[in-house]
């Protein structure tokens, strides 16, 4: 039985549906699993433990591959903070769960089946023959002993043995194809009358409604919450004022990277290719006495308007120097003598000339400056932030570091978590205000760790105290009281008017009755599925459209939400019949659905079956994660 099932784990099938299972998994999280308990493991289903060592490797592996993916490499913190620790967590629990079956079950793969199929699989192959010393460069690149491969593969192909088992004999019923192709293929054509916001009236309401809609809503007028902050920041800019640059130290970075400050000169040059001189001697004649123009030549080489026109270039640009020299030395529109180039005999034009520009030292001096002050301060930052953080350590106030380490400090009386005073100004000109105010109103207020600026910089946050939100007086805000009075009664008169106006189209009148009251056209959609959306009708109303019998009316808000539009199902298409190609694409989807549902049931049965849990302090450890 194992054996066959080892066949069928090898087809591509099985392959890539295993490839799902470890899709599922990392989405389903293992919330519900996380308890404490021992130490070297960070999980355990059953008597299958997952060492920390072995999540570590996985968990990096899954940062490599996502790095390579983004062209940006992914610490573990980040990671993290992506959730990638849980999702390479919950694959490796879902395959301890399977492994725990197998045990269960008396299944396993000999070392003998497992040494032929390494020897067969084409990756430890050269011409056909296993490769030793290949198969060991590689052991050696991933780190990894024999024995610790061994393992692994015994692992991977018997949980492909058993995923394989479980989902080779699944098949969608042709009656949930034929379900859901009417499902999604059925198309229907609204008709739609979208009304003037002007149809409605409101009327200007009295103090007595005013006032009641205040006591009725009070919660919405009350002042934010504020806090008192002291704010510790360290800059590139804090640094810059205590840096040096001398005259020399400018002088030779300039001359340095003299070229990065100039723009060179730039052509458009046009290039002929001819077989031989002589051709191109009899080409060039007739270009220059105008009896053939340069698209007349150029066909009768064979060539494409984009193999002549060689585009805005630089001299560097052109590979060869002889026909570089020539074309940035030819007046414009002027023809060049036949030029034999290294790679072809050639003949070439200049149709445009920008000129290029030569900035002294005087011109980029600043400039200049400024980077290498730049340079410098980057590699004090981390050192500064030491300090800092020595100094709090020595009990320092964030005011006394400031003062001794020349740092921006900034005591802000009153901020809401947005960043806005009781002016409703911001209260720091910083791009990264936000995350300051974020960890000053954060529910552990004792967190004192350095925040990362967008600058490379770092921000201190300390809160002296917290102004609880206070009623705001109805004289104070009656004007925002009236304007949301007026906002609420339009919509819910436009409402009203939306359900006047949808109950005489039902009762039998036709849409074009309506558009005198709404204000506005009929109009008229294109064929649309459940999935399309046309413009200025919402999901909502789409759907509401597609659970209605034909004829029948409706009405739901624009999608601007500014108005309510009515509708009426004018015309029901049912879906055609399933072509062949529909019929294996949707039967693809359907199995991998299929698949994925089972083995989601399979191995959430097997965790509740044999146990699974979490050790929370040793995953944090394996990590690298020293707080949440």
């Amino acid at each position: 039985m194992l054996d066959a099932m080892r066949r069928g784990a090898q087809t591509p099938v099985a392959k890539l549906l295993f490839g799902l299972l470890c899709v599922s998994f990392a989405i389903w999280g293992v919330a519900d699993v996380f308890q404490g308990w021992g130490r070297g493991f960070v999980a355990k289903v059953g008597h299958t433990e997952i060492s920390a060592e072995e999540f570590r490797r996985s968990y990096q592996n899954e940062l490599d591959r996502i790095s390579r993916q983004s062209n940006q490499r992914l610490s573990a913190e980040q990671g993290h903070a992506f959730g990638l620790d849980r999702q390479v967590l919950a694959q490796m629990i879902a395959g301890a769960a399977i492994e725990a079956h197998a045990d269960q079950l008396g299944l396993a793969i000999s070392d003998k089946t497992l040494a032929e199929g390494i020897q067969a699989d084409p990756n430890f192959q050269t011409d056909g023959k296993f490769n030793r010393q290949g198969f060991e460069g590689l052991l050696q690149q991933i780190g990894m002993s024999e024995q610790g491969f061994l393992n692994l593969r015994r692992k991977d192909e018997l949980r492909g043995a058993i995923v394989s088992a479980l989902i080779k004999g699944q098949t969608v019923p042709k009656p949930l194809l034929d379900e859901i192709h009417a499902y999604n293929q059925e198309k229907r054509v609204l008709e739609w009358v979208k009304i003037d916001p002007a149809a409605v009236t409101v009327a200007e309401p009295d103090e007595a409604t005013l006032k009641k809609r205040y006591e009725d809503d009070k919660a919405k007028y009350m002042t934010p919450e504020y806090r008192k902050v002291q704010v510790l920041m360290l800059t590139p800019d804090d640094l810059k004022k205590s840096i040096t640059i001398t005259d020399d130290e400018i002088a030779k970075a300039y001359e340095a990277d003299k070229d990065s400050f100039n723009t060179p000169e730039q052509r458009r040059v046009q290039q002929i290719a001819f077989k031989d001189r002589a051709t191109a001697e009899t080409a060039l004649k007739a270009l220059r006495d105008g009896t053939k123009s340069l698209a007349d030549v150029a066909k009768e080489t064979g060539a494409k308007d984009t193999d002549v026109d060689l585009g805005l270039i630089t001299k560097k640009s052109l590979i060869d120097p002889k026909v570089a020299d020539v074309a940035f030395s030819l007046e414009k529109d002027k023809y060049s003598d036949v030029i034999d180039g290294r790679f072809a005999t050639v003949v070439v034009r200049v149709t445009q000339i920008e000129p290029g520009t030569t900035k002294t030292l005087a011109d980029v001096k600043e400039q200049v400056r400024d980077k290498l002050a730049n340079d410098k301060v980057h590699g004090n930052l981390q050192s500064k932030r030491d300090d800092v953080e020595d100094a709090r350590l020595a009990g320092k106030t964030l005011k006394e570091v400031a003062d001794q380490l020349q740092l921006t400090y900034k005591e802000i009386p009153a901020t809401d978590v947005t960043g806005l005073g009781p002016d409703g100004k911001p209260v720091l000109e910083t791009a990264d205000i936000r995350k300051i105010t974020a960890r000053a109103f954060a529910p552990d207020t004792g967190d004192d760790s350095a925040i990362d600026l967008t600058n490379d910089g770092y921000a201190w946050v300390n809160v002296l105290s917290t102004d609880a939100p206070k009623q705001k007086a109805y004289d104070e805000v009656k004007d925002a009281v009236k304007q949301d009075y007026m906002s609420s009664e339009h919509h819910r008169l436009l409402d009203e008017l939306a359900k006047k106006l949808t109950d005489k189209v039902n009762a039998g009148e036709p849409i074009a009755s309506i558009e005198a009251e709404a204000k506005g056209k009929v109009e008229k959609t294109e064929p649309i599925t459940r999935k399309t959306i046309p413009p200025s009708i919402s999901q909502s109303m789409v759907a509401q459209a597609f659970a209605l019998a034909k004829g029948k009316a409706g009405h739901g808000p624009s999608s601007d939400n500014t108005t309510e539009i009515v509708f009426r199902v004018a015309e029901v298409t049912p879906a055609a019949a399933l072509t062949l190609t529909e019929t294996d694409e949707l039967t693809r989807r359907l199995e991998d659905e299929l698949a994925n549902q089972s083995l989601t049931e399979y191995t959430e049965a097997l965790k509740k079956r044999f146990g699974a849990s979490v050790n929370q302090a040793e995953l944090k450890s394996a990590v690298g994660v020293t707080q949440e």
